[in-house]
């Protein structure tokens, strides 16, 4: 006869210490899993619920800026567009200061343009948009952007928060911990809700809450059932950010460019080189790094080459097949191409981009987004999935509904803890399972798990030096229970 089931749970969570119980067995690496899993879930959650909650705040920022700067976005539609060239004289006429570093022409009937000019007082990443009726060249407004989506001043707003609480560098710890910690939660989430011990309808209580439960039960089969659905879009959320964070995120670019998976740039230069600040992997918090600005070049001085303009630019890159939206990047010195670039992220994708000589307006290079390495497409997905921007409306409801569903996991982990309390003690903490699980993993899985949990260290380093930090803490603490033991047995002896 099977035991009552509050009394199997517990066997399953926290096996008892029994004679032979300390032989390597596969239930000492479930028993080190459910350690290592609550420990992180239980500090690192804080953390999970910030990102969280400004990760739906930037969802939601993504169609709401077109609400919140309508009137710098959208003019009426007029009878006739007017060149690149005068729209960009109309704005350069408005605002002398800084240099001009691009042109986005608007893509659809009525949007204006966005002439970006590059000024020494603005941070990393951003620039000065000023928006331009491209029916009169009349001059809307002005306003900060950032990176190479053009994130508007609401937006990039909330995108520092999320990204490191308008703190800085620092600040910047707190979603890079978060990041590499979540892999881990979720991996090992998913890990002890799939091998639970079930006698009957082991799919169905796999994926679906299990009714008429009570109690600590009750929570844990909707943390574990929430937490099994979500686990491979919070993974893939992880992933994809940690590509710019600062410490992992300096590894990944490292280890795409050893294995040549780099976002392929077309050639500016006479050499055939690209020139700096030329369009590669840069961006904001959509493409993970600095937005490789540069202060261009403009031509007009005396001595300087012939210069065709943006608007023979952007109609030698038609002639190419490149299609609204584009952004027209500027010369980055004399000499250089202009570079015409698709900026459409939403599905279908569209990021071929072509070099076009200053003075002949004859395309010079080509770089189509169907010969990108698989992994460049792979990382352009996933990022712009990760900021809402690959399927538009869908994409952004789908993330606010993963963040609240996260949010969700992680309350109802907390609810489990309390309720795993030991009531008779005044503290009322949550009980850790057993300590000293790791000594009954078999040797096969132990030693190769040692050394793929060393490597994954040194490759996101806050996940390494956070699981040091974990295991000198339990280690102390678990000499300092022995002590306890020891004393309390020799006051008893006595």
């Amino acid at each position: 006869m099977s035991a009552p089931p509050h009394l199997r749970e517990a066997a399953e969570e926290s096996p008892p210490e029994r004679p032979g119980y300390g032989r390597r067995s596969r239930s000492g690496f479930r028993a080190l899993v459910l350690r290592l899993h609550f420990y992180a879930g239980l500090l690192i959650a804080p953390f999970l619920v910030i990102a969280a909650l400004t990760g739906m705040l930037y969802a939601a920022a993504v169609p709401a800026e077109r609400i919140i700067y309508s009137d710098h976005l959208r003019v009426p539609v007029g009878e006739q567009v007017l060149s690149v060239d005068e729209q960009v004289a109309a704005a350069r006429e408005e605002y002398p200061e800084g240099t001009i570093s691009g042109v986005r022409p608007g893509a659809e009937p009525g949007d204006t343009t966005r002439v970006l000019l590059t000024l020494p007082d603005l941070g990393p990443s951003h620039r000065l948009g000023v928006f331009v009726d491209p029916y009169t060249a009349d001059v809307i407004g002005a306003l900060e952007v950032y990176g190479s989506s053009g994130a508007l001043p609401a937006r990039w707003w909330i995108d520092e928060m999320h990204r490191g609480l308008h703190l800085g560098d620092f600040g910047r710890l707190y979603s890079e911990l978060a990041a590499s910690w979540l892999i881990v939660v979720a991996a090992g989430g998913v890990v002890l809700w799939i091998g639970r011990r079930r006698e009957a309808n082991r799919l169905r209580r796999t994926l679906l809450p299990e009714r008429g439960l009570r109690g600590r039960r009750a929570t844990l089969t909707w943390h574990g059932v929430v937490g099994l659905w979500i686990s491979v879009g919070l993974m893939a959320l992880a992933a994809t950010g940690l590509t710019w964070s600062q410490y992992a995120g300096s590894n990944v670019t490292d280890l795409r460019a050893s294995l040549s998976w780099q976002t392929p740039t077309v050639a500016t230069t006479p050499d055939g080189g690209s020139a700096p600040g030329d369009h590669g992997d840069h961006g904001d918090h959509a493409d993970h790094g600095d937005h490789g600005d540069h202060a261009g070049h403009e031509a007009g001085a005396e001595g300087d080459a012939p210069d065709i303009g943006p608007e023979l630019a952007r109609q030698a890159a038609e002639g190419q097949g490149l299609r609204a939206p584009v952004e027209i990047v500027y010369p980055a010195e004399p000499g250089a191409a202009y570079v015409v670039k698709e900026i459409k992220p939403n599905w279908p994708i569209r990021h071929d981009a072509v070099a076009v000589d200053s003075a002949s307006a004859v395309v010079t290079d080509t770089v189509r987004y169907d010969d990108w390495p698989l992994a460049a497409k792979l990382a352009r997905v996933g990022v712009d999935g990760h900021m809402g921007l690959l399927f538009g409306l869908p994409n952004q409801l789908a993330l606010i509904a993963l963040c609240g569903a996260l949010i969700a996991v992680v309350v109802l982990g907390y609810r489990m803890w309390w309720q795993r309390r030991p009531t008779r003690e005044p503290r009322g903490w949550g009980r850790p399972p057993a300590r000293g699980a790791w000594r009954r993993v078999p040797l096969a899985v132990l030693l190769p798990g040692a050394a793929v949990t060393l490597l994954i260290g040194w490759f996101v380093p806050l996940l390494g030096i956070s699981l040091l930090v974990f295991l000198a803490v339990d280690a102390l603490l678990g000499l300092r229970a022995r002590r306890r033991r020891e004393a309390a047995a020799s006051a008893t002896a006595e």
